[in-house]
């Protein structure tokens, strides 16, 4: 097995923009885009490699998720928000394979690009009671609930199941995340999409997943460690997924001894085991497999953490 390099599928919604291009070169025949999906294996957005696609190389080759063989349980996207996201949230395993035959849905937002002032939405500032939720989800009123948090490019934050939250406007995120695509929107702002409809809704099934308790920050983000020829450090860790931030200036060596690793390359340049890479490009290192990545570069890390 080898580093296979990942061709992105782009997504185009009504709340996104053109950052994606500026940043690195994404091209969406003049379109918008809102989400570049890097490494999936979701049915709703196959990452291609080596003339197929992400999806079928691990079908053929399972052992290179993990020793176990297992499924790819993570979905890596980026996302520019030149509008608020809609207030949201994810159901967790039980209820999401049940009731939608998918996944549930924790993430990991690392903030790339913030404007003045922008930030997100992120769980309740206290408890709060279902009846109080929904008065103030008909009343265009729920964002008071909500804490805000003012974010700057290198913040990350983990967004669990049940937590509800929104991408505020002049946020460009990388998102790693479950392999899944279940959202249920509870507030758009009114917004119609191009067909002047108002966008479908899901409160109902969102009153049964949220979590209605105060926010409570488990992202535990650690210092940066030398390596060597840079630094690193954890940007979180969950059952699902672990995310680690790496800031290179030369050599970085490893071996993917556990778990399969995916490079997503925020900025800079470089070579992984004799493949050029730069700014926006994402690979997969399968299970078992050594690299070595050499240049200046800007590196989100991610693993199958303890799954």
């Amino acid at each position: 097995m080898s580093i296979l390099k990942l061709s992105p599928v782009l997504k185009d919604y009504i709340w996104g923009g053109y950052r994606l291009k500026e940043l690195f070169g994404r091209d969406n025949g003049g379109k918008k885009i809102s989400e570049s999906w890097e490494v999936s294996v979701h049915a709703d957005g196959l990452s291609s490699c080596l003339g197929g696609t992400l999806s079928d190389y691990l079908r053929e080759n399972p052992r290179a998720v993990n020793k176990q063989g297992g499924h790819f349980p993570v979905l890596i996207k980026y996302i520019d928000a030149k509008q608020n996201l809609s207030v949201q949230v994810h159901p967790d395993d039980g209820y999401a394979r049940r009731v939608e035959g998918d996944n549930g849905k924790t993430e990991m937002w690392y903030i790339l690009k913030a404007d003045k002032g922008s930030g997100i939405y992120c769980g309740f500032k206290r408890k709060t009671s279902r009846e109080e939720f929904v008065d103030k989800v008909q009343n265009g009123e729920v964002e008071q609930l909500l804490n805000f948090i003012p974010v700057k490019p290198g913040d990350c934050y983990l967004i669990e199941a049940g937590t509800v939250h929104a991408i505020g406007a002049g946020c460009v995120i990388c998102e790693i995340q479950q392999s899944s695509n279940v959202t249920y929107r509870v507030y758009d702002y009114n917004r119609k999409d191009a067909y002047g409809n108002l966008r479908e809704l899901h409160l109902e099934k969102a009153l049964d997943v949220i979590n209605y308790s105060a926010f409570c920050d488990n992202t535990s983000s650690g210092e940066y460690q030398d390596c060597g020829n840079g630094k690193i450090r954890l940007l979180t860790e969950c059952k699902y997924f672990r995310c680690r931030e790496l800031l290179l200036r030369g050599e970085y060596a490893d071996n993917a001894l556990n778990s399969f690793v995916a490079l997503n390359v925020l900025e800079g340049g470089g070579e992984i085991n004799g493949q050029k890479f730069a700014a926006g490009d994402s690979f997969f290192v399968p299970c078992g497999e050594q690299y070595s990545i050499n240049g200046n570069a800007k590196i989100i890390l991610t693993d199958g953490g303890a799954v």
